[in-house]
């Protein structure tokens, strides 16, 4: 008989979801890393594409959940520029124009840094933070990549006379309307509640919700006359991502360079290996990458990209990346066959 500690671990591993091998790292033609995930490609429909590991298990999708907060802001009054739009939903690099326009939300809304709720942090861009330490800088919470959501929390609580303080409470009226609206883009309830680094509730969803829900704010982005309607919200944002790509994250930055090289693309990323895209057209993509390694959620998107028939030609240097030795190339960081291996696709029931 296998003791408690056994069958506990047991049972442990047998909740693990069952992700397949997306993508690898080689060195002189050995595999040397596999990371492994899910991952779903839907049509404007929201049927799927392609599917590999577990695209229905509940995963947290960290800060892809971003233009979904902002929808439910810009639902409850928020009018900002374009730009300071897309900085609502960024991971931003820290910049100077990033640290600038939160400061600009602020300001039109009588607040300060003050009124912030989250996490303080260094710069997340490499070159920014390096810039910001030259100075003589330090971990703030104006320079942690969510102060531009924070500062658009902050402002539509002003706007809709909600107490600024505790607005990251989830019983807060903010975060019930960002809630429901997550629930309404998603088409699913949340199957779990946790809070997110910068602070914020965090819900746990499937990739199939997530990708519905960037399939929608892209579509609506496509409709740009929409207004700030019951659907226009969605449009607002998608448009201000897309205008913006570089208030979305940065210079230098993936996600940042999918978008410019992939017009009427949404897309966001966010921590522990998490992709999204939605299309013009309400196709879309998400990505979670089992190990929460960065490097490879590119590869995998690029390759449900191609799936939704989409000339990823112009993404060949998101698909892959030189795996170094001794400074030059001896091997690449590619997604493995994942949508054409019998054993790695996933055969999904939709009815769930």
């Amino acid at each position: 008989m296998p003791s408690p500690a056994l069958s506990a671990a047991h049972n442990a591993a047998a909740l693990l979801p069952q992700h397949a091998p997306l993508v690898t790292a080689t060195r002189d033609g050995l595999v040397e890393s596999i990371h492994y995930g899910s991952a779903v490609a839907l049509e404007a429909d929201g049927t799927f594409a392609a599917a590999a590991g577990e695209p229905l298990a509940p995963f947290y999708p960290r800060s892809s959940l971003k233009p979904l907060q902002a929808v439910a802001m810009v639902r409850a009054g928020l009018e900002l520029p374009a730009d300071l739009l897309a900085l609502a939903a960024a991971s931003h690099s820290g910049g100077a124009k990033h640290r600038q326009g939160a400061l600009r939300i602020l300001e039109q809304h009588c607040l300060s840094v003050s009124d912030f709720g989250n996490s303080r942090d260094l710069p997340y861009g490499a070159s920014e933070r390096e810039e910001w330490l030259r100075s003589g800088g330090r971990s703030t919470q104006l320079t942690q990549n969510c102060s531009g959501k924070h500062a658009a929390m902050a402002a539509t609580c002003v706007i809709n006379g909600w107490p600024v303080e505790g607005y990251l409470d989830p019983s807060h009226p903010l975060q019930r309307l960002v809630a429901a609206t997550i629930t309404e883009l998603t088409g699913e309830e949340p199957l779990g509640l946790s809070t997110d680094g910068c602070g914020t509730p965090l819900f746990a969803l499937t990739l199939r919700g997530m990708a519905r829900a960037f399939g929608r704010i892209a579509r609506a982005a496509a409709d740009d006359d929409a207004g700030f309607g019951a659907r226009g919200a969605e449009a607002a944002v998608g448009l201000a991502i897309q205008q913006h790509p570089d208030m979305v994250a940065g210079e230098g930055r993936d996600v940042t360079e999918l978008m410019r090289l992939l017009p009427g693309a949404v897309a966001k990323d966010g921590f522990e290996g998490v992709q999204l895209v939605g299309l013009a057209d309400g196709r879309s993509v998400a990505v979670k990458i089992s190990d929460g390694g960065d490097r490879a959620r590119m590869p995998a998107t690029v390759t449900l990209l191609e799936a939704l028939r989409v000339d990823t030609a112009p993404l060949a240097d998101l698909a892959t990346a030189p795996v170094l030795g001794g400074g030059r190339q001896v091997g690449l960081l590619q997604a493995t066959d994942f949508l054409n291996h019998p054993s790695l696709s996933t055969p999904v029931n939709e009815a769930l």
